[in-house]
């Protein structure tokens, strides 16, 4: 499922979260299921490879992805769980080579991806709180804590309790979260109304926000899908995990947004007016 634009990360997170394709086993491409539907073309079960997927672990269709009907690979980014599983969990032996062991692979590949994910979020989050302050600390603690697991072998990793560890993390997140979208708002000179109105999860299924003052707000796993949020304020609104999904981003300020990745934006559609966050890219399909 590789990405159709070369993913880049904030300049605190490090490259070891950024997808390498070229070093990877093609693991997402035949470790994950999806079904026939507008993000793909056809059905393909879990541990099944692709048809797409050639013999060097490359995708035969990168180029054409889109317009073949495979848009949901164009928005998957495994944070580097690939590359790390392919040439540390396992040394370089890949499932192609070693098919007796390739469902335990495709089983740690699923759960280093949850670990990486953590700690993508981890990392963005440490330089927004003061150095040495206690919350700080907390999220160094756990980045640490997250870095070693993900260190561990096939066995051990498959007995972690991923659900534990992504809920202690997210404690975190969400402090950090309250403590920098207060300052967000305080700085825009008070609360807003419509930022405030939002909480997590809130569904907002293609919802009329064009040019909303949402700067602050919780937009925690919204679901955002095909919303028009042309020209809306978005700055310092937290966005882990909402759906972005053809939501429309034409001209929206999204400077300063909380836990935004690559992969949404890549779901979105918007315009050069579109401000991004340091690190992430315009993607190819959006607008000129």
């Amino acid at each position: 499922m590789n990405s159709e634009n070369t993913q880049h990360t904030p300049e605190s997170v490090s490259p070891k979260l950024q997808a390498d394709c070229g070093q990877c086993f093609g693991l997402c491409c035949a470790a994950l299921p999806f079904a026939a539907s507008a993000d793909f073309a056809i059905d393909k079960a879990a541990g099944e490879p692709c048809p797409n997927l050639q013999e060097d672990y490359s995708c035969g269709v990168h180029l054409n992805l889109r317009s073949m009907g495979f848009k949901g690979c164009t928005v998957y980014d495994c944070f580097g769980a690939g590359q790390k599983v392919s040439h540390l969990t396992f040394s370089g032996l890949s499932w192609l080579q070693h098919p007796a062991g390739a469902q335990q692979m495709f089983d740690v590949f699923v759960m280093m991806r949850h670990l990486h994910e953590l700690l993508w979020y981890l990392t963005e989050a440490l330089p927004l709180q003061p150095e040495g302050s206690p919350l700080q600390t907390k999220l160094q603690a756990a980045l640490n804590e997250t870095q070693q697991l993900s260190e561990h072998a096939p066995e051990q990793l498959l007995q972690l309790d991923i659900t534990a560890q992504r809920e202690k993390v997210n404690t975190l997140l969400l402090e950090c979260s309250e403590l920098v979208r207060a300052e967000a708002l305080r700085q825009a000179g008070g609360s807003s109304a419509q930022a405030k109105k939002y909480g997590r999860g809130a569904n907002l299924f293609g919802a009329k926000l064009r040019k909303a003052n949402l700067r602050g707000a919780n937009l925690r796993s919204a679901f955002l899908i095909a919303a028009d949020l042309q020209g809306a304020d978005l700055r310092g609104a937290d966005l882990i995990g909402a759906d972005l999904r053809d939501t429309n981003l034409s001209g929206a300020d999204l400077t300063g947004s909380l836990f935004l990745t690559q992969a949404q934006v890549n779901s979105a559609t918007g315009d050069q007016a579109t401000k991004l966050p340091p690190g992430l890219l315009r993607p190819g399909h959006w607008t000129d």
